[in-house]
């Protein structure tokens, strides 16, 4: 299976593959620093990137707008695409502190290495730098983009939290929440993809639109994955619910379930998160019931929205690796 998704993430970035070259030096010149703990910091974290699918996003928006796979992407590209990575970087590492996680894709969370007060102020020199790097390239149109993730990231997760605490979220307030703190920074990155090689505001809405369409349904399979359907790996699973955060399948559950299931499974997230058992018991219902492929469900409807919003673009290589990496997204097993 490793070796199936890997082979799919390389053919996915063969249409950008100098770009993400090109990235990797920007992005590490962008973490340097003369501060001995903050470089040791940096270097753990370049040293366990994920996937980088952010970028990906930016370089294949850019070279889907541009319709041309041979064209040299503009430095203005490899700023929006650091830029979003290293905000992506500080918002993992100030949520490992929010959500108090030791692990951060199966290794050891900053905050868990050198403790809380160390990971936020990581988190902000990383926020910082981004900042820095779109002002120093003069680039204030990809800023404006960011920092509305950033403001929207920053409301969602607020928004999350105040909820949790009296577990009344409606489908309505679910989908407001996850646009907001989820699929806001995918928005940024293909309408900073799309903003860094054309100066239509259609063309950059229309792809920030698309992005936003795949945030939801990548927040959907996270909530699924969570769940335990997939090999879920860095995080126990069952996560989501110890933490009394509502997810869909959850929230459709509770919808048709009856009054007295619905209190009983509340009172279990609310007051028994904490036991093994009580969150077994939650999941089970869950998956038993209708909840699951209900999320399955609304996740291909928002993946086939997304999609065509690229019917009106021209097919190249970048256009099939961008639908490539939108079903990565969704078909992903961790």
């Amino acid at each position: 299976m490793y070796l199936c998704t890997m082979s799919k993430m390389d053919q996915i970035q063969a249409p950008v593959a100098a770009d993400m070259v090109k990235f990797q030096r920007h992005f590490k010149s962008a973490m340097r620093t003369e501060v001995p703990l903050l470089d040791r910091v940096t270097r753990y974290i370049i040293r366990r990137k994920g996937k980088q699918m952010r970028p990906l996003f930016v370089f294949l928006t850019a070279r889907v707008v541009l319709g041309k796979d041979s064209t040299v992407l503009p430095e203005r590209s490899h700023v929006a695409a650091s830029l979003i990575e290293l905000l992506h970087t500080a918002t993992l590492v100030h949520d490992d502190v929010v959500d108090e996680s030791p692990l951060r894709r199966g290794f050891f969370s900053i905050q868990a290495l050198w403790k809380k007060k160390v990971a936020v102020l990581v988190g902000d020199y990383l926020l910082s730098r981004g900042l820095l790097m779109a002002v120093d390239a003069e680039a204030y149109d990809l800023l404006k983009i960011t920092s509305e993730a950033v403001r929207q990231m920053s409301e969602g997760e607020l928004l999350q939290i105040e909820k949790a605490r009296r577990l009344d979220i409606t489908e309505e307030v679910y989908f407001d929440i996850i646009q907001r703190k989820t699929a806001s920074l995918i928005a940024a990155c293909c309408a900073c993809g799309a903003a860094s090689v054309s100066s239509n505001p259609e063309t950059t809405a229309n792809m920030k639109r698309f992005g936003e369409l795949v945030g939801l349904a990548f927040q959907i399979k996270d909530d699924l994955l969570d769940l335990g359907d997939g090999e879920r790996i860095g995080k126990p699973t069952g996560g989501d619910i110890r933490e009394r955060k509502m997810t869909l399948p959850l929230i459709h559950t509770l919808n048709k379930a009856t009054a007295s299931e619905r209190r009983r499974l509340i009172r279990l997230v609310k007051h028994h998160n904490h036991k093994d058992e009580a969150v077994q018991e939650v999941m089970d219902a869950i998956i038993g019931g209708p909840g699951m492929e209900y999320a399955r469900k609304k996740m291909t409807e928002l993946r086939d929205e997304a999609m065509a919003l690229l019917d009106t673009e021209p097919d190249s290589d970048a256009k099939e690796a961008l639908v490539g990496l939108v079903d990565f997204t969704i078909e992903r097993k961790r």
